[in-house]
């Protein structure tokens, strides 16, 4: 099972301020692939933009506080943000939480098209993020 950094997601209540921020100060730049298509019918509606050093990209996201009530799961990914991992067997990535009895919530397709995600906390309330890419009609 591999693992990888992919993002960062910042929440903010004021996306264009950030992500000046981030392009004016950091020179981020717009990612040229593999940007998500947030799935906004499907009880995360937030606006983003997206930035990128090349490797890394960073998620600037509207803060929302509601979202794991609409969704109903335990962890809230856009109410302070999180990290995100990419793995090829997100099976086996819930397998090892399990073991080790760490909650997770599965979102599955809900956030992002082509993207089954999960979401936990590390021991100091850091949201994490591991997703794996799957096929556009799941």
């Amino acid at each position: 099972m591999k693992l990888s950094l992919h993002h960062v997601n910042l929440c903010s209540d004021n996306i264009e301020r950030l992500d000046e921020f981030y392009k004016d100060v950091l020179g981020l730049e717009e990612p040229t692939h593999d940007v998500p298509y947030l799935e906004r019918e499907k009880g995360v509606p937030t606006d983003a933009h997206f930035r990128s050093d090349g490797n890394i990209q960073f998620h600037i996201a509207s803060r929302d506080e509601e979202t794991g009530f609409r969704t109903g799961h335990i962890v809230n990914p856009l109410a302070k943000g999180h990290i995100a991992f990419r793995t090829d067997d997100l099976e086996a990535f819930k397998q090892r939480l399990e073991e080790k009895n760490i909650p997770y919530s599965d979102y599955g397709h809900a956030a992002v098209k082509g993207w089954h995600q999960i979401f936990f906390y590390d021991p100091d309330g850091t949201v994490i993020e591991v997703h794996q890419i799957v096929s556009d009609d799941a």
